[in-house]
């Protein structure tokens, strides 16, 4: 999205192909070193989680353990198509097309749900179980994949971009690609890591020893509605990597940053309208994931119903408190999801994701540990400050690195009117380490 959008805005449109054929071949070679192998050990990965979250993994059923081998190896050995697909969705991105990312994901997932319906069930034959689920993922991935490339191998994506004549692996290109990308995957992947030590290990703390597991259940819930208020916002996050690496590509760091400004403040506006939500719907809200007869069905204690009504009453009020601290956030998460994609975009990625990494493991990780132990009074509550903190100081963090100016500093491209040409393997990167690294 990055080299693609700012060799846009710098009029060579055309360099763009060679960045998202690269990408493919990094793809591809991540699947094959990295992906494969864990496939094949999935078993051993699956056993010693369980050892480290469990207090008697042995007492899971043989069926169940073989139903998520089955599952997760057919979506680890079929995962490149996906690493390949949101590789080209992200190229498309850059180009300003987003509409080839959108189609391709509404067939993808309809192509999933169809299939998904036939092959789970006994339905005309196609009785796969689980591993149907699975396979209907994977072939709908295939779908999202298929569509964009041949989109970008079309006769007119080649007549305007050249998009044919650059598929050779370049390691320029991938060096480029490896220099602003790693530190985004990095941080991408570590959240992912602090968040589900947050949600099955802190969290679930304070259930142990009771007939119904009350925090765990409130916190998933708040879980969901936070997805659909940062989830939009991920989404526009990526359009303004978009729009601020074309106007870096320009020359135009003034117009970038006024762009930055204003996507932040339709960001603010939206989520600031779920932080409304939660504060004043919450009950209801959580209401909708609770219901005190399902409670008492899948209890694995015998619960009368005075029981399971006093549970759902517990998790409602409880998940509601949660959805009024989860509002306090909302403005600050705006603001950390909104600049740093517009850091991506102006290729200032280093720095972003060690904030994100130094303060995901201090205030979620170690924060939420203390408040279990130090603070156990306020359970569940306790963590969830720890991470309301977090992104609180990560915004600040990265609002203090965006108007410090050092991303105008950075040239990875540059303009047509320049007269410069790289040769066949396009731009590379023309800052200085200096520059790229200061903090």
């Amino acid at each position: 999205n990055t080299y693609v959008s700012q060799n846009l805005g710098a009029g060579r449109p055309e360099r763009g192909a060679a960045y998202a054929w690269n990408g493919l071949w990094l793809g591809a070679g991540v699947w094959l070193l990295v992906l494969v192998p864990y496939g094949f050990l999935l078993p051993h990965v699956f056993d010693g989680m369980r050892s480290l979250i469990l207090d008697n993994p042995g007492a899971i059923p043989g069926p169940v353990l073989e139903m998520e081998v089955t599952y997760g190896r057919i979506l680890v050995l079929g995962m490149l198509f996906t690493i390949c697909a949101r590789g080209l969705s992200h190229y498309f991105y850059g180009m300003h097309r987003p509409w080839v990312v959108m189609v391709s994901a509404i067939a993808a997932n309809v192509v999933n749900i169809v299939l998904c319906w036939l092959m789970v069930a006994d339905r005309f034959g196609w009785s796969l179980g689980v591993a149907g689920a699975g396979y209907s993922t994977v072939i709908g991935g295939v779908i999202e994949l298929a569509i964009p490339f041949a989109v970008m191998l079309s006769p007119r994506w080649h007549r305007l971009y050249r998009t044919r004549s650059q598929w050779r692996p370049s390691l320029s290109h991938m060096r480029d690609l490896f220099r602003i990308g790693w530190p985004a995957g990095v941080m991408w992947g570590n959240e992912i890591v602090c968040w589900w030590i947050f949600m099955s290990g802190l969290v679930p703390s304070f259930d142990e020893g009771r007939r119904i597991p009350v925090n765990n259940a409130a916190g998933w819930a708040v879980l969901q509605y936070m997805h659909l208020s940062f989830m939009p916002a991920v989404g526009l996050s990526i359009a303004v990597t978009a729009i601020v690496g074309k106007c870096v590509g320009m020359g135009r760091h003034d117009l970038a940053a006024r762009r930055a400004w204003f996507w932040m403040g339709i960001t603010m506006g939206y989520m600031g309208l779920c932080a409304l939500c939660f504060v004043f719907f919450g009950h209801a809200m959580i209401g909708l994931f609770v219901d005190a007869r399902e409670i008492a069905e899948s209890a694995t204690v015998t619960l009368d119903a005075g029981e399971a009504e006093a549970a759902a009453a517990e998790i409602v009020n409880l998940g509601a408190r949660l959805l009024i601290l989860a509002a306090v956030f909302q403005l600050f998460d705006a603001v950390a999801i909104t600049l740093s994609g517009a850091l991506r975009g102006a290729g200032d990625t280093i720095w972003p994701g060690v904030y994100t990494v130094v303060l995901s493991w201090t205030l979620i990780v170690a924060g939420g540990w203390t408040m279990v132990h130090s603070w156990p009074e306020l359970g569940a509550t306790g963590p969830w400050i720890m991470a309301a903190a977090y992104i609180i100081v990560l915004a600040i963090a990265l609002f203090r690195r965006f108007i410090g100016g050092g991303w105008k500093r950075l040239k990875l491209v540059r303009l047509a009117e320049e007269g410069h040409d790289p040769g066949e393997f396009g731009f590379s990167f023309q800052g200085s380490e200096t520059e790229m690294n200061s903090p």
